[in-house]
């Protein structure tokens, strides 16, 4: 095969998240279709991995995000979870990840991904990888969870949960609790992923998912409200060309062109 210069840059970023694994699915084209393996060198870490504006570390959580709430790419997505913990995610942070996805897509995608990091940490201990475990989530003793969620959300946007209960208290009280004590009471308070990873990785999956346009909006402009950029959040988007295709990525965009508008 005919090495370009953005299959050689490829290369050598696909090295930093996981050369191994992508030297075997690489060989494993080779007898049924070399063009393809040699797009996803050129493409996916030539052109896409390698621009700048999203760090390596968050890019891997987006995609590890993505997947599990995908949930149709396990081979892919045990490449992934090798690829956050190479690019310095600890062990309970790639956990944290996971957990946050049974609030987009629910507690059996979570289950399989789960298993599946269990599965490549036993692995990579068996070839002597030491992994950091990081830091586990307080263990707080929520007297209220209704109001811990309540608290939560109004850190990404002070007015989302008046407008929770205004489009449904009248019509499903218990959605806006459930909501609340859950999404954002039990999950997004956890305290051992980053606020800004925890929406970089529910931007990538409910961009990747594609069936939630007015929950991508509300976790866009949550992210800028946080301090994400705007190129974070294109690069986020772009990435999932890869992994949830074209028209996913161009819907994603115009989200962000519309939520940029409005913003201004």
């Amino acid at each position: 095969m005919e090495q370009s210069d953005r299959f050689k840059k490829g290369w050598e970023k696909l090295k930093e998240i996981d050369g191994e694994a992508g030297e075997k699915v690489i060989n494993s084209l080779k007898d049924i279709s070399p063009d393809l393996g040699k797009f996803i060198i050129e493409y996916s870490f030539g052109d896409i991995y390698s621009r700048d504006g999203l760090d390596l570390k968050s890019k891997e959580i987006a995609v590890v995000a993505a997947l599990t709430a995908m949930g149709t790419a396990q081979p892919q997505l045990r490449v992934h979870i090798n690829g956050a913990l190479n690019t310095k995610s600890t062990i309970n942070e790639v956990k944290e990840v996971i957990l946050q996805m049974s609030v987009y897509s629910g507690f059996p995608s979570c289950i399989n991904a789960m298993n599946a990091l269990k599965e490549v940490i036993k692995e990579r201990q068996e070839h002597g990888i030491k992994d950091t475990l990081g830091k586990a989530a307080s263990n707080h003793n929520k007297i209220d969870r209704l109001k811990s969620g309540e608290e939560e959300l109004s850190k990404l946007d002070s007015l989302q949960a008046d407008k929770l209960r205004a489009n449904f208290n009248d019509f499903s009280p218990e959605l806006v609790q459930f909501t609340l004590e859950y999404c954002y009471g039990d999950i997004f308070s956890r305290d051992n992923l980053d606020k800004k990873h925890r929406q970089i990785a529910t931007i990538a999956a409910l961009t990747a998912l594609g069936n939630a346009h007015p929950q991508l909006k509300f976790h866009i402009n949550a992210g800028l409200n946080i301090g994400l950029t705007i190129e974070n959040i294109r690069e986020i988007i772009l990435l999932m060309t890869i992994y949830a295709g074209f028209p996913a990525a161009i819907n994603g965009t115009n989200i962000l062109k519309e939520v940029v508008n409005e913003r201004k």
